[in-house]
């Protein structure tokens, strides 16, 4: 008798697909645990700020970096006219977003008359 309650529970289990709603349940479960560590994480960094100077120069790069594809998506929109087209990756969008202006210049030249 001992041994046949443990495969009925598992049957049981089987039929009612409890184990893919156990398994949906532990992952969504999962996921509310990373949402909220992240979440509060956010939080404390907006009540006490970030006093490590690294996060600020990480920040402020990514900032750059966006920035310069923002420059890249402008200039192909209206150099498409023209025929100029710089693609957007992160080498060139870095490029463009530290050197500014200058850099979509040097990147534009470069493809133009070196690719």
């Amino acid at each position: 008798m001992c041994h046949k309650e443990p495969v009925l529970f598992l049957i049981f289990l089987h039929t009612f697909n409890m184990d893919k709603l156990i398994k949906e349940a532990f992952r969504k479960l999962t996921e509310l645990w990373i949402i909220g560590i992240i979440c509060s994480v956010i939080v404390l960094l907006l009540i006490f700020g970030t006093p490590i100077k690294p996060f600020q120069l990480i920040g402020q790069g990514i900032i750059k970096i966006l920035i310069g594809a923002l420059l890249l998506f402008f200039l192909n929109a209206f150099g498409s006219n023209f025929g100029i087209h710089v693609p957007i990756n992160f080498i060139t969008a870095t490029i463009s977003g530290f050197l500014g202006i200058p850099g979509v210049a040097a990147l534009t030249a470069i493809q133009l008359w070196v690719l």
